[in-house]
Order: C-alpha cells, then structure tokens, then sequence
C-alpha cells in the first residue's frame, strides 16, 4: 500500500513535468514544411526534425532575433534573407545601424546606400502621400525622438509651418499629390519660422527660437541629409533586390532613428498603396538591426508593419542584442521570435515575461552555445503543444571563423558596466578581410595581422591593432577610415588614438 502511494505521487509530480509527458517541440508536420515553399532554418536538438520556416500556419511573417554579440544573429538574418530570395525571389531592405552588413551585401551583389557618399532623403517627401498626412508623420517622428510634445506650442508652430511649406508651393493639403510633383523640404519649413521671427510680432519669441533650434538640427549645413531634394526613392527600394541602407556614417543617435524612422514611414504607405496579394511567401523583408530607439517606440511604424504587414505579404525582422530595446508590442505580435545566447538574467526575465516560456525553456535558452537557438513561434490556430523549442545550431553557409575586436581596455569602469555601451566588434574573416582591403591595407599588412590575431585565438585589443597598424606603415588617415568602417564614433576614436603607443 505504501509502495503504492509513493507510485502515485510520484506519477502525479511527473505528470506535472510537461517536457516530460509531452516533449518540448511541436510535432514535425508543424517544423517541416514544403521545401519548395519555405525556408530551411536548422534541425531540432530534440529529435533531430529539420526545420524549415513558413508564415503559412503562423500569425503572421515577422520575425525578433535577439542574442549577444557574436551569438550569431547577424549569420540568421543573411541566411534567412538569402535564402527567401532563392525560394520566393524576396526583395530585402536592411536599415543597417551599425553598417555591419555593407560589405555582406556588396559580396551579394547588392546595393548600399551610404550617407557619407552623397545620398539624400527628404523627409517631407510625399511618395503619393497627402500632404496633411505625411506632416502628421513627421510630427510623429518628432515626438518620439525630441522632447517637443511636452511644448504644446512649439508642437504647433512646427505643425503649421510643415504644412505651410506644402500650401506654398501649391499642393493641396487634404489630397493626393500630383505626379512628379517636387515638394518642399525641410529648410523651407525653417525659413517660415524664422520669417515670422524676423517680423517680431509672435507674442511667445522663446517658444518660436526654439521651435527653430530644434529644427536647424537637421539641416545645417553638412548635416542635412533630410532637408535636401531626395536622391534615394525609398519606394522603389522595395523592387530592388538587395539594399542595404547604411545609417552609421549619420553624425549620432538623433540622425539615425530619424532616417528609420522616415524609412519606415514610407514603406508602411508603400505597402498599403499596394494591393492584397495572394502571391506565396513574401514580397519585401524589411530588417531593422539594433534601431532601438526606433524599436522601443510603440508609436514607431515598425508596430504598424507588424500588425498590417500579413495582407501586403511584407515581413519584418528586428533584430538587437538587447532585448529591452523592443517593444513588447513586438513581442507580443510577431509570428516567430528567434532567441540566441542570452547573457544578462533581466535579459532572460523580459523574454520569459513576453513570450511566457517555462521555467525549464529558460533554463535551456541559458545554456545555448554560439549558433543554436530557442524559436517561439505563435500559431494562427490553437496548438496543444509548446511552441518554444530549440535548435541544435542554425544551419546556413559554413560557419567562418570569426575575429574579436575588444574595446575594455580603453573604457571607464563604468562604461565597462553599462549595458549599451557596445565591448566588442565581431567579423566573420571575409567581412574584416574586406574592410581592411577596402580601407587601402595592402595584401602583405592584412596577412601580419591576421597572423597576429590568430596567435591570441583570433581576438585582439582595439588599442593592439592600432598599433600593429601604425608598426606596418599604415597612415592614420588610413586607420580612422577602418575604424569608422567598423562603426566607431569619431570621439572614440580620439580616445583610442590616446592611449595606444604608437601616435
């Protein structure tokens, strides 16, 4: 009788244990779908199931990855965007913060825009929008990336001069533009500003200087990247292949999230302008990598792509290592999440509380090497099975061996704490091969270095390699040039010239 119960409790503690009563993974009619008409991901740890992704039984095609450096994020987005070219011919559009995916794209034959070359884009731009509509846009962009929706009257004074500029040059504000029709542009939006300046009789002057400050930002000149006439039509981009729209050659932060933003603005009425299609698979992938001022945003349009994008058959992928930096909206409405090696434990806690995963799932997400992945995947019908499971290792091109580029010796301690300080820059040999070739290295310097690095298991300080560079002849012209390549501000690369050896 004893032995009996003792069997009972110990079945009813089981039965609770669901891994074990159901194996963490769905069945493999729900991982393997037709090959023709999908994307081929990875084999399931569990029983070894190839996966292979289609957005035909999910909510919808969007996708979050999120991982530390070097986990192999950026690996799963160029796989998956090649490989939904091969299978559904898919245009990708990648708003590159950082610009680690110029040279990637570039090797693909694709195309990079670059702000640093000449490229602009005219905010006030209509793409067959209203002119009332596309200043509400930019109102919005403004209230997420400055402080003006706590000036009510400044918000106002911008507003109407955005749309002044409109009436000025002879659009209706209330309809659709005439084709070809040239708009104005932001400096025209100052200079209404400062005309009622001039005149000097608006009763609040300090809330006019400031609405005109805050403007000037984006268009002094050599910083007017969105006041000039446009010479990138974002529309057409979503037709074109393989673009890469590099934002890290931007003065900062403001610059960038201001550029996405628009970006994403235009594509959502882009994809509205279009038709329903019935077409197969997807049409556009538009990849959103470490915006987080952008993905963090609810009001942002990334949230509006996600909701609508479905019918349009657009997808989007948000990719950062810093889950906190998207929006649970996101979360919360994206068809498939994508999760790699995960370092910090309020990391893991956010994505548990998002995407309610168990606490045994956390326990293995927490184990995860460089290269598997856990994917929670959010079924358009109810499943009576786990919809988190885990991937022995992504499968994609052979993996590259990868170079560490560390940046802690020459941080503050508390630099050295903050997790959005970025501590290391990581490349496939390809990628670094081919920004130090295109930065002017000859062949012989490129070798001594890697040579060098290979001699430390492929990683190296920031402050070493300047060095190195310097021992080779490298100019410093040459040197800055990589650096910002690689995405590093101008005042950290001050710093960097500082506490090398060689000057």
């Amino acid at each position: 009788m004893g032995l009996l119960r003792i069997q009972n409790l110990m079945t009813n503690e089981l039965a609770k244990r669901t891994f074990l009563s159901r194996p963490p993974e769905p069945p493999f009619e729900f991982l393997l779908n037709d090959p023709t008409d999908s994307i081929f991901v990875g084999i399931t740890k569990l029983f070894g199931v190839p996966f292979t992704w289609s957005f035909a039984s999910l909510t919808n095609p969007h996708i979050s990855v999120v991982g530390i450096t070097g986990s192999g994020k950026s690996f799963f987005v160029k796989t998956f965007l090649t490989r939904a070219s091969y299978i559904w011919n898919t245009n990708a559009i990648i708003i590159d913060w950082a610009g680690e995916y110029i040279s990637w794209v570039k090797q693909s034959g694709g195309r990079v825009i670059s702000f640093a070359k000449g490229d602009y884009m005219n905010i006030m731009d209509l793409s067959g929008m209203k002119p009332i509509d596309r200043a509400k846009q930019i109102m919005n962009s403004l209230d997420i990336l400055t402080d003006i929706s706590e000036y009510p009257e400044q918000r106002r004074l911008t507003a109407e001069a955005i749309e002044q500029a409109y009436v000025n040059l002879g659009f209706n504000i209330a309809a659709a533009p005439p084709p070809e029709k040239e708009s104005p542009t932001l400096k025209e939006v100052v200079s209404l500003l400062e005309e009622k300046q001039t005149e000097g009789t608006y009763a609040y002057p300090a809330e006019l200087e400031n609405a005109i400050y805050r403007l000037r930002q984006f268009s002094r000149p050599g910083e007017d990247y969105f006041a000039n006439k446009s010479t990138i039509d974002i529309g057409k981009l979503t037709t074109s292949g393989l673009v890469d729209l590099d934002l890290s050659s931007l003065p900062d932060e403001r610059f960038r999230a201001l550029a996405a933003l628009f970006i994403l603005q235009t594509l959502k009425e882009k994809m509205r302008m279009e038709s329903w299609s019935s077409k197969a698979g997807l049409k556009t992938i538009v990849t959103l990598d470490e915006a987080w001022k952008v993905a963090s945003d609810e009001r942002s349009d990334a949230v509006t792509i996600i909701r609508e994008g479905r019918k349009y058959s657009f997808g989007l992928i948000v990719a950062s290592q810093n889950p906190t930096d998207i929006n649970e909206a996101i979360f919360s409405n994206v068809g498939t999440t994508v999760m790699l090696r995960i370092k910090f434990e309020k990391f893991m806690q956010y994505l548990q509380g998002s995407l309610n995963f168990s606490d045994f799932m956390k326990s293995e997400i927490g184990k995860l090497g460089v290269g598997q992945a856990a994917v929670d995947m959010s079924f358009n019908t109810s499943v009576r099975f786990p919809n988190v499971f885990i991937l022995e290792h992504i499968v994609g091109e052979l993996p590259l061996d990868t170079y560490t580029i560390t940046m802690m010796e020459i941080l503050q301690p508390e630099e050295a704490l903050d997790p959005n300080i970025r501590k290391e820059y990581v490349f496939d040999k390809i990628t670094l091969n081919s920004k130090l070739v295109g930065n002017g290295l000859n062949s012989g310097v490129v070798l001594s270095l890697f040579n060098s690095m290979g001699e430390h298991n492929r990683v190296i300080e920031i402050k070493s390699l300047v060095d190195l560079m310097a021992k080779q002849n490298v100019g410093r012209d040459t040197v800055v040039a990589f650096l910002r390549d690689i995405g590093l501000s101008d005042t950290m690369i001050t710093r960097i010239f500082t506490y090398a050896s060689v000057q």
